[in-house]
């Protein structure tokens, strides 16, 4: 049976870019091949909204970068021994990558060897729908049958999973992501069943690349069926141990606030819900996933801020705000409003705190310390002492205390 399908997109606007055809034009010229694959095709089959445009080639990487450079296209070897390099068009970017098999794997990383055979190249990807291509005029190639897979929503590992997975086991990963974005009921048996057999193999990956996909499963638009499933298999309390005692019952909740109150898709807010708000485990979280310095912030001054009691009043709320963390208490908030939300009374109370938390503006402290050396006190400890003294003095009276009435109590 053909591998070409009756459908094309040559209806898509993508597709006829003028720089995207440039490329075709560069890379084409003496008989050889250039489609685009992946997600460009598997979305715009979906009718949903695509990302970037990647592309494989029959073209040895070498030969990619001189037509490009001859073409006075910016090239950038961005993974030469893995076939790949990178086309910059008007700042967009294009991934270009030669055809390719892989020769030997160790399920972190793979050996590849180059070759123009497109059967191959789509036997070595991970699911069926992403070995879709399509050519320039839109034309779509189904080697593997990907394209059903794709319309039933079917997540399914390319042969066999366990075989796939011993490749990478990333893919354990990329499974509940697609399933996440793409799937539809229950995820495919044999997959599932590999991922719970194979999990043991995750911890051999970096953190960067485990924390970066689980990253994308929590940030998809609803991650909880496969959340759930992640949970099922073992595979979630694998890469988060964390959440085991503490659960992601909440997740759906937060789905909803985020599209009842118009909250933005946020990964950390998720991530929050699934971990429990304690210091020690949250500073070991971010060293073991590599966060980043903004990340492990966000998660640790979560953890340490405290929620105010309820009914208190806006002014007494200002001054735990400029003693704590604003990022942190905002935060905690958040995750109060998700489990109050149609369940107590006062649900709206902290829908106001949050409000009031958002929109506080941090009170500048009147009094530098050369304001105490005008008034004949000498720098140093003693000096620190009195101006932190009359900074909770300042504080308590609402932050309305003027300079000249702080420097009569010294």
């Amino acid at each position: 049976m053909s591998d070409i399908l009756k459908q094309t997109l040559e209806h898509c606007d993508w597709l006829k870019s003028a720089a995207l055809q440039q490329l075709f034009d560069v890379l084409e010229e003496g008989g050889e091949e250039i489609r685009v694959n992946g997600g460009a095709v598997r979305n715009s089959l979906l009718g949903e909204s695509i990302g970037d445009v990647d592309l494989s080639t029959t073209l040895l990487p070498d030969a990619v970068l001189k037509r490009l450079e001859a073409a006075k296209i910016k090239a950038v070897a961005t993974g030469l021994a893995h076939g790949t390099v990178t086309a910059i068009i008007d700042k967009h970017p294009f991934e270009i990558t030669t055809l390719r098999r892989d020769i030997e794997t160790d399920g972190r990383r793979a050996v590849v060897s180059f070759g123009k055979d497109w059967l191959e190249d789509a036997k070595r990807r991970d699911f069926t729908m992403n070995a879709l291509y399509c050519d320039r005029h839109g034309q779509i190639y189904d080697p593997l049958g990907g394209y059903d897979d794709l319309m039933a929503r079917n997540v399914r590992f390319i042969g066999d999973a366990g075989e796939r997975i011993g490749e990478d086991y990333l893919r354990i990963l990329r499974f509940f992501r697609f399933f996440a974005q793409y799937g539809n009921g229950r995820p495919d048996g044999e997959g599932l069943k590999a991922c719970a057999r194979l999990k043991t193999g995750i911890p051999q990956l970096s953190a960067e690349r485990v924390w970066m996909e689980l990253k994308k499963i929590i940030g998809v638009g609803d991650p909880s069926r496969a959340l759930l499933w992640m949970r099922t298999t073992g595979v979630l309390t694998t890469v988060l141990p964390e959440s085991e005692k503490w659960g992601i019952d909440f997740i759906r909740d937060l789905i909803d606030a985020e599209q009842d109150l118009s909250w933005p898709v946020d990964v950390m807010t998720r991530l929050q819900m699934m971990v429990p708000p304690v210091v020690d485990k949250m500073a070991d979280l971010a060293g073991r996933l590599r966060f980043s310095k903004a990340e492990k912030r966000r998660v640790v001054e979560w953890a340490e801020a405290s929620l105010p009691e309820g009914g208190v009043e806006k002014d007494e709320f200002g001054k735990q705000l400029y003693w704590g963390s604003q990022p942190g208490i905002c935060d905690r908030l958040r995750g109060e409003i998700v489990r109050q939300r149609h369940r107590a009374a006062n649900a709206e109370e902290w829908l106001e705190l949050l409000d009031y938390a958002q929109r506080w503006k941090r009170p500048e402290f009147p009094l530098k310390g050369r304001d105490l050396e005008k008034s004949g006190m000498e720098s140093g400890p003693k000096m620190g002492e009195v101006l932190k003294k009359l900074e909770k003095t300042w504080v308590a009276s609402g932050f309305v205390t003027g300079k000249e009435e702080l420097l009569r109590n010294i």
